[in-house]
């Protein structure tokens, strides 16, 4: 009897049982599903199409998103260092050019560079990632050695940027590109692209230091420098990789588009971060995975494709997208606060 007493409180004692929680990924594909099945239901009563059952639609939004998609993938990890990168748009745009100039065929007259024509297609891609590049490595070195907040450096970088793009050729388009080059961005090359940029960093951050150390330098910078990260150097070599992510970005968009326009990648930064975001990224820090923003990317996609499928204005998408994105991070302040508490 005795024993009964005492075995009975210890039994009351025991932890209770945790339900595994659902990954925020899963959360999220459970929205993209949830909006594309709206979309596939307006679509009948507002269209009398199917939204979803339509490939040539599918493949138009995924081409279209991927190069936002390119951009997402460095700008999120930007901000899991719990910094913010505003300049890609306006790197994507410098980068077309350059890449664009030393692809142009000695067919055309007006070459920007007529001793550099029918040059191998490896040279301009290496051209449009180095001063991708370049710029990152400007953005990483202002944010890590002079403490310029990460939002000034990249504004700066952002107006540079866009004025160099249009000063290169003072605001001529580059046309009459090489077949080799404008093979990048034909056909389903964008996506695999994409895709391959996706895997290889999804890998790296959860795989190897170089995560470790971006994780740990947006969690707690500080406790990072104690614990002998050099934390300058990796914020540099984080800004380097999103800025080539931009650079690379800018070779794929001015392939598809077999031109290179000062104004390309106009307000970009603001879909990558939006995508990152809509993806579980914490504009906090510490807080972001790849699979995440490849599922915030496609969201974007979707609903772009689906706003233009029920003709619907673009004001209103850009309304609707801005609210989105509000809402997005109001989230993740909510997650924040509900993870301190825990």
């Amino acid at each position: 009897m005795a024993m009964e007493q005492v075995t009975q409180p210890a039994q009351r004692l025991e932890r209770p049982k945790h339900r595994r929680k659902m990954p925020t990924e899963a959360n999220i594909f459970l929205v993209l599903i949830g909006i594309a099945l709206i979309f596939e239901l307006l679509g009948w009563l507002l269209v009398g199409q199917s939204f979803l059952f339509n490939r040539q639609r599918l493949v138009v939004m995924i081409l279209q998103v991927s190069v936002i998609g390119i951009i997402s993938v460095g700008v999120t990890q930007v901000i899991i260092t719990g910094g913010i990168d505003l300049s890609s748009g306006s790197v994507v745009g410098l980068t077309a050019m350059i890449a664009a100039s030393l692809a142009q065929t000695s067919d055309y007259a007006r070459a920007v560079y007529p001793m550099l024509t029918d040059m191998p297609v490896l040279v301009p891609v290496l051209a449009g990632l180095a001063a991708g590049a370049v710029a990152g490595l400007i953005n990483g070195s202002l944010i890590a050695y002079t403490g310029i907040p990460p939002f000034i450096a990249t504004l700066g970088m952002m107006v540079a940027a866009r004025g160099m793009a249009k000063w290169y050729t003072r605001g001529q388009p580059v046309s009459m590109l090489s077949d080799n080059y404008a093979a990048i961005g034909s056909g389903i090359w964008p996506v695999v692209i994409f895709l391959v940029v996706a895997l290889i960093f999804h890998i790296a951050l959860r795989y190897t230091r170089y995560g470790k150390f971006t994780y740990a330098i947006g969690a707690n910078m500080q406790a990072a420098r104690v614990s002998g990260i050099d934390v300058g150097r990796h914020l540099i070599k984080v800004y380097a990789i999103a800025g080539l992510l931009s650079g690379l970005a800018g070779v794929v968009l001015s392939a598809r588009a077999i031109s290179g326009q000062a104004g390309m990648g106009v307000a970009y930064e603001l879909d990558a971060i939006a995508a990152a975001v809509i993806g579980g990224t914490s504009l906090s820090g510490g807080v972001g995975r790849i699979t995440g923003t490849v599922i915030g990317t496609i969201i974007l996609g979707v609903m772009t494709s689906g706003f233009t499928f029920l003709r619907i204005d673009a004001y209103y998408q850009e309304i609707v997208k801005g609210v989105i994105i509000v809402a997005a991070v109001v989230a993740d302040q909510y997650r924040q606060r509900k993870r301190r508490k825990a």
